[in-house]
């Protein structure tokens, strides 16, 4: 196995900046590096979308998610970003703090843990050490 290939970041549309600072600061704990704006004839060339957008990087030594702050809403299909915390029970309180509710699915006698964020993004949560 090659280690040629790795995740460089996550892009995912938000409607609410201070939604996304509650999720990617508060809950997952990530600090707001950069931001920067996409003119409509660049955000058109890239994503078929002729509209100004203003992103917001949040990250850590990790992991980045670019938040694309809009109103224009999104499908949602199977798309799923899987991500790694320490602690189940920390994150759940976390998140239930800030009214957001984890959900746990049961399959073949193992635990899922998933949450769908202000938004409506689905994140798949596995516990592990960092």
């Amino acid at each position: 196995m090659t280690k040629e290939t790795k995740i460089n970041h996550v892009a995912l549309t938000y409607s609410d900046k201070e939604k996304a600072d509650v999720f990617f600061n508060k809950i997952l704990g990530l600090e707001l590096k950069k931001t920067f704006t996409l003119s409509p004839e660049l955000s058109y060339q890239i994503f078929g979308i002729k509209q100004k957008v203003t992103v917001f990087s949040y990250e850590n030594e990790y992991i980045r998610f670019e938040i694309y702050i809009t109103d224009k809403k999104t499908e949602h299909t199977y798309d799923h970003t899987c991500i790694i915390v320490k602690s189940f029970d920390d994150f759940i309180k976390k998140c239930k703090k800030h009214g957001l509710n984890p959900f746990l699915i049961e399959k073949d006698g193992k635990r899922y843990l998933f949450l769908r964020d202000f938004n409506g993004n689905l994140f798949e949560i596995k516990e592990a050490s960092i």
